[in-house]
Parts: C-alpha cells; structure tokens; sequence
C-alpha cells in the first residue's frame, strides 16, 4: 500500500515538473516575442545601424537615373514624389542636396505609399 502512495506521489510530482518547465518556456517565448526587432540596416560603413531618412548621396545612388547630381521628379519615388513642389523650393524641376537638407520634415504617423 505504502509502494502505490509513493509511486502515485512520484507521477504527481513528474507531472507538476513537466508542467512547470512548459509554463517557463511558455512565458519565454511571450517576453521574447513582445520585445521590439531591431531592423537590419543596408547601409554600409558609417551609415550602419542608422535610424531615419537616407542622406542626400543614398538617394542619389538609389534614384538618380541620370547621374546629373540632382533628383528630379520623374526620378524619385515614395513620399520624396509626394511632397515634390515642398522640397523644391526653387521649382526648377530638381531637388539638390541644399534643398534635401533644408527641406521640411514630413510628419509622423503617415501612411507610406
């Protein structure tokens, strides 16, 4: 009788371990998935890991077509196309790297086309 109470006790106490470790787990794998991602960053050198808009030489490596230096309005694309006639202050048609710099900062929250 004191061998059943004692191997009825050992499969108790191996089913509250098991239960426990897959609570720990379970919890485990919650905070790690509630932890923001940090994003991979395709720029190289000093760029790297850096937050925000590309500079004015990313942009131009990316969109400038023409390789004139300069960005114009069939080139560009995304938000930068969008708000077009705000960067280009002087409304030639192109966006230098003087107006990029001095250009206004787009407002947050909005949608990305």
């Amino acid at each position: 009788m004191i061998t059943k109470i004692l191997k009825t006790a050992s499969v108790i106490v191996f089913i509250l371990l098991l239960a426990s470790c897959s609570n720990k787990n379970q919890q485990a794998d919650s905070a790690e998935n509630a932890r923001p991602r940090q994003q991979n960053s395709s720029r190289s050198g000093s760029q790297k890991g850096k937050q925000g808009p590309p500079n004015f030489a990313e942009l131009l490596a990316k969109m400038d077509a023409n390789k004139d230096g300069k960005l114009a309005k069939s080139e560009v694309q995304g938000r930068l196309k969008d708000d077009f006639s705000k960067v280009d202050t002087n409304s030639d048609g192109f966006i230098t790297e003087a107006e990029l710099k001095n250009a206004p900062k787009p407002e947050r929250g909005g949608r990305r086309n």
